[in-house]
Protein backbone atom coordinates (compact mmCIF):
# COMPACT_ATOMS: atom_id res chain seq x y z
CA UNK A 1 0.00 0.00 0.00
CA UNK A 2 1.73 3.03 -1.23
CA UNK A 3 0.84 6.76 0.19
CA UNK A 4 1.40 10.33 -0.89
CA UNK A 5 1.36 13.10 1.75
CA UNK A 6 0.36 16.09 0.81
CA UNK A 7 1.05 19.03 2.17
CA UNK A 8 0.33 22.41 1.34
CA UNK A 9 2.14 25.58 2.28
CA UNK A 10 2.07 29.60 2.32
CA UNK A 11 4.87 31.17 3.79
CA UNK A 12 5.78 28.32 5.92
CA UNK A 13 9.81 28.81 6.09
CA UNK A 14 9.62 28.73 10.01
CA UNK A 15 7.54 24.80 10.32
CA UNK A 16 8.22 23.17 6.80
CA UNK A 17 11.94 22.05 7.52
CA UNK A 18 10.46 20.63 10.75
CA UNK A 19 7.96 19.12 9.24
CA UNK A 20 8.97 17.52 6.87
CA UNK A 21 12.34 16.02 8.43
CA UNK A 22 10.18 14.35 10.70
CA UNK A 23 8.29 12.52 7.22
CA UNK A 24 11.93 11.40 6.29
CA UNK A 25 11.60 8.03 7.85
CA UNK A 26 8.52 7.41 5.84
CA UNK A 27 9.65 7.62 2.64
CA UNK A 28 10.01 3.88 1.74
CA UNK A 29 6.15 3.81 2.01
CA UNK A 30 4.89 7.62 0.93
CA UNK A 31 5.81 10.52 -1.21
CA UNK A 32 5.76 13.58 -0.01
CA UNK A 33 4.40 15.99 -2.12
CA UNK A 34 4.63 19.77 -0.82
CA UNK A 35 1.83 22.37 -3.05
CA UNK A 36 2.96 25.41 -2.54
CA UNK A 37 0.28 29.05 -3.00
CA UNK A 38 3.01 30.80 -4.14
CA UNK A 39 4.99 31.73 -0.81
CA UNK A 40 7.28 34.95 -0.69
CA UNK A 41 9.73 33.82 1.93
CA UNK A 42 11.64 30.60 1.18
CA UNK A 43 9.37 27.66 1.71
CA UNK A 44 9.81 26.03 -1.71
CA UNK A 45 13.81 26.17 -1.05
CA UNK A 46 14.07 24.83 2.44
CA UNK A 47 11.54 22.13 1.01
CA UNK A 48 13.45 20.91 -2.45
CA UNK A 49 16.04 18.91 -0.49
CA UNK A 50 13.17 16.95 1.99
CA UNK A 51 10.80 16.32 -0.49
CA UNK A 52 9.40 14.29 -3.49
CA UNK A 53 7.61 17.04 -5.53
CA UNK A 54 7.14 20.64 -5.27
CA UNK A 55 4.39 21.74 -7.06
CA UNK A 56 3.04 25.15 -7.06
CA UNK A 57 -0.61 25.73 -7.08
CA UNK A 58 -3.05 28.36 -6.76
CA UNK A 59 -3.62 30.09 -3.45
CA UNK A 60 -5.80 28.33 -1.47
CA UNK A 61 -5.55 25.09 0.66
CA UNK A 62 -8.17 23.47 -1.67
CA UNK A 63 -6.48 24.32 -4.72
CA UNK A 64 -3.42 23.65 -3.58
CA UNK A 65 -4.80 19.80 -2.37
CA UNK A 66 -6.43 19.05 -5.39
CA UNK A 67 -3.33 19.98 -7.50
CA UNK A 68 -1.27 17.64 -5.21
CA UNK A 69 -3.73 14.67 -5.35
CA UNK A 70 -3.38 15.15 -9.29
CA UNK A 71 0.07 14.41 -8.99
CA UNK A 72 -0.03 11.82 -6.39
CA UNK A 73 0.56 8.33 -7.03
CA UNK A 74 -0.32 6.75 -3.90
CA UNK A 75 -2.88 4.61 -3.01
CA UNK A 76 -3.94 6.34 -0.28
CA UNK A 77 -3.68 10.14 0.10
CA UNK A 78 -2.89 11.68 3.29
CA UNK A 79 -3.56 15.76 3.50
CA UNK A 80 -1.14 17.26 6.55
CA UNK A 81 -0.59 20.73 7.18
CA UNK A 82 2.51 22.28 7.61
CA UNK A 83 2.80 22.75 11.04
CA UNK A 84 1.52 19.50 12.07
CA UNK A 85 2.96 15.97 13.05
CA UNK A 86 2.36 12.30 12.67
CA UNK A 87 2.02 10.12 15.48
CA UNK A 88 5.51 7.67 14.87
CA UNK A 89 3.11 4.93 13.93
CA UNK A 90 0.49 6.52 11.24
CA UNK A 91 0.81 4.52 7.91
CA UNK A 92 0.57 1.40 9.44
CA UNK A 93 -2.45 2.62 11.85
CA UNK A 94 -4.03 3.60 8.60
CA UNK A 95 -3.04 0.67 6.75
CA UNK A 96 -4.45 -1.67 9.37
CA UNK A 97 -7.85 0.14 9.32
CA UNK A 98 -8.77 0.93 5.83
CA UNK A 99 -11.19 -1.34 3.63
CA UNK A 100 -13.75 -1.59 1.31
CA UNK A 101 -16.31 -0.55 4.14
CA UNK A 102 -13.62 2.53 5.45
CA UNK A 103 -12.50 4.24 2.91
CA UNK A 104 -11.41 7.41 4.77
CA UNK A 105 -10.39 8.90 8.58
CA UNK A 106 -8.78 11.12 10.30
CA UNK A 107 -6.56 11.31 13.64
CA UNK A 108 -7.37 12.67 17.33
CA UNK A 109 -5.57 15.86 17.56
CA UNK A 110 -3.37 17.35 20.64
CA UNK A 111 -2.62 21.34 20.55
CA UNK A 112 0.90 22.26 21.61
CA UNK A 113 1.28 25.88 23.34
CA UNK A 114 1.40 27.19 26.72
CA UNK A 115 -2.46 27.82 27.08
CA UNK A 116 -4.23 25.52 29.38
CA UNK A 117 -6.99 25.71 27.02
CA UNK A 118 -5.84 24.21 24.20
CA UNK A 119 -5.74 20.73 25.96
CA UNK A 120 -9.73 21.73 26.23
CA UNK A 121 -9.98 22.52 22.57
CA UNK A 122 -8.32 19.18 21.29
CA UNK A 123 -10.45 17.22 23.76
CA UNK A 124 -13.63 19.15 22.40
CA UNK A 125 -12.46 18.68 18.80
CA UNK A 126 -11.76 15.16 19.09
CA UNK A 127 -15.14 14.72 20.49
CA UNK A 128 -17.42 16.53 18.03
CA UNK A 129 -15.29 15.19 15.08
CA UNK A 130 -16.34 11.32 17.14
CA UNK A 131 -20.20 12.61 17.49
CA UNK A 132 -20.82 13.70 13.99
CA UNK A 133 -18.28 12.51 11.07
CA UNK A 134 -16.58 15.73 10.61
CA UNK A 135 -12.86 16.37 10.67
CA UNK A 136 -10.73 19.13 10.04
CA UNK A 137 -7.91 19.66 8.31
CA UNK A 138 -5.90 19.96 11.52
CA UNK A 139 -6.59 16.23 12.09
CA UNK A 140 -4.64 15.01 9.41
CA UNK A 141 -7.51 13.49 6.39
CA UNK A 142 -6.49 10.59 4.86
CA UNK A 143 -8.73 8.86 2.20
CA UNK A 144 -8.49 6.19 -0.74
CA UNK A 145 -7.96 7.53 -4.43
CA UNK A 146 -11.03 5.83 -4.68
CA UNK A 147 -13.27 8.03 -2.66
CA UNK A 148 -11.43 11.24 -2.51
CA UNK A 149 -12.47 10.91 -7.07
CA UNK A 150 -15.93 9.51 -5.81
CA UNK A 151 -16.31 12.85 -3.34
CA UNK A 152 -15.61 15.54 -5.85
CA UNK A 153 -11.91 16.29 -4.43
CA UNK A 154 -12.16 19.59 -2.08
CA UNK A 155 -14.80 21.86 -3.42
CA UNK A 156 -13.50 24.88 -5.16
CA UNK A 157 -14.19 27.07 -1.53
CA UNK A 158 -12.01 29.34 0.55
CA UNK A 159 -12.63 27.84 3.83
CA UNK A 160 -14.47 24.70 5.25
CA UNK A 161 -13.35 22.94 2.74
CA UNK A 162 -12.84 20.04 4.89
CA UNK A 163 -16.32 20.36 6.13
CA UNK A 164 -17.65 19.79 2.59
CA UNK A 165 -15.48 17.21 1.61
CA UNK A 166 -16.08 14.77 4.86
CA UNK A 167 -19.91 16.06 4.13
CA UNK A 168 -19.46 14.28 1.34
CA UNK A 169 -17.11 11.00 2.50
CA UNK A 170 -19.52 10.25 4.77
CA UNK A 171 -22.31 9.30 1.94
CA UNK A 172 -19.41 7.14 0.62
CA UNK A 173 -18.16 5.36 4.66
CA UNK A 174 -18.16 6.04 7.78
CA UNK A 175 -14.99 7.43 8.83
CA UNK A 176 -11.92 6.35 11.04
CA UNK A 177 -11.39 8.01 13.68
CA UNK A 178 -7.74 6.75 15.01
CA UNK A 179 -7.37 7.65 18.55
CA UNK A 180 -3.23 8.32 17.98
CA UNK A 181 -2.83 12.05 18.38
CA UNK A 182 -1.47 14.13 15.38
CA UNK A 183 0.25 17.26 17.24
CA UNK A 184 -0.66 20.62 15.89
CA UNK A 185 0.54 24.19 16.62
CA UNK A 186 -2.10 26.69 18.49
CA UNK A 187 -0.37 29.22 17.34
CA UNK A 188 -3.37 30.61 15.54
CA UNK A 189 -5.51 30.55 19.05
CA UNK A 190 -2.52 32.23 21.26
CA UNK A 191 -1.96 34.79 18.28
CA UNK A 192 -5.52 35.92 18.29
CA UNK A 193 -6.57 34.89 22.32
CA UNK A 194 -7.71 31.54 23.04
CA UNK A 195 -11.34 32.30 24.21
CA UNK A 196 -11.96 35.06 21.52
CA UNK A 197 -10.77 32.53 18.70
CA UNK A 198 -13.19 29.75 20.17
CA UNK A 199 -15.69 32.02 19.49
CA UNK A 200 -14.70 32.87 16.26
CA UNK A 201 -14.53 29.16 14.70
CA UNK A 202 -17.83 28.45 16.53
CA UNK A 203 -19.15 31.83 14.73
CA UNK A 204 -17.61 30.91 11.35
CA UNK A 205 -19.12 27.35 11.63
CA UNK A 206 -22.36 28.98 12.18
CA UNK A 207 -22.55 30.99 9.45
CA UNK A 208 -21.07 28.34 7.13
CA UNK A 209 -23.87 26.04 7.96
CA UNK A 210 -26.56 28.70 7.24
CA UNK A 211 -25.13 29.56 3.96
CA UNK A 212 -22.46 32.10 4.72
CA UNK A 213 -19.86 33.20 1.88
CA UNK A 214 -16.76 30.74 2.42
CA UNK A 215 -14.64 33.75 0.87
CA UNK A 216 -16.41 36.22 3.35
CA UNK A 217 -15.82 34.24 6.37
CA UNK A 218 -11.80 32.87 4.75
CA UNK A 219 -11.28 36.79 5.03
CA UNK A 220 -12.73 36.71 8.85
CA UNK A 221 -10.70 33.72 9.26
CA UNK A 222 -7.56 35.34 8.09
CA UNK A 223 -7.93 38.28 9.89
CA UNK A 224 -9.37 36.98 13.57
CA UNK A 225 -12.27 39.29 13.05
CA UNK A 226 -16.01 38.49 14.14
CA UNK A 227 -17.32 41.15 10.95
CA UNK A 228 -15.95 43.04 8.13
CA UNK A 229 -16.02 46.70 8.17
Amino acid sequence: MKFSIIIPTLNEAASIESCLTALQVLRNDAELIVVDGGSSDNTRAIAANLADHILIAPQGRAHQMNHGAGHAQGDILLFLHADTFLPGNALALIAQNIDINHQWGRFDIQLQGWHFMLKVIAWLMNWRSLLTGIATGDQAIFVTREAFAAAGHYPDIALMEDIALCKKLKIISPPICLKAKVSSSGRRWEKFGVYKTILLMWSLRLRYWCGASPQTLASLYRGGKFWQR
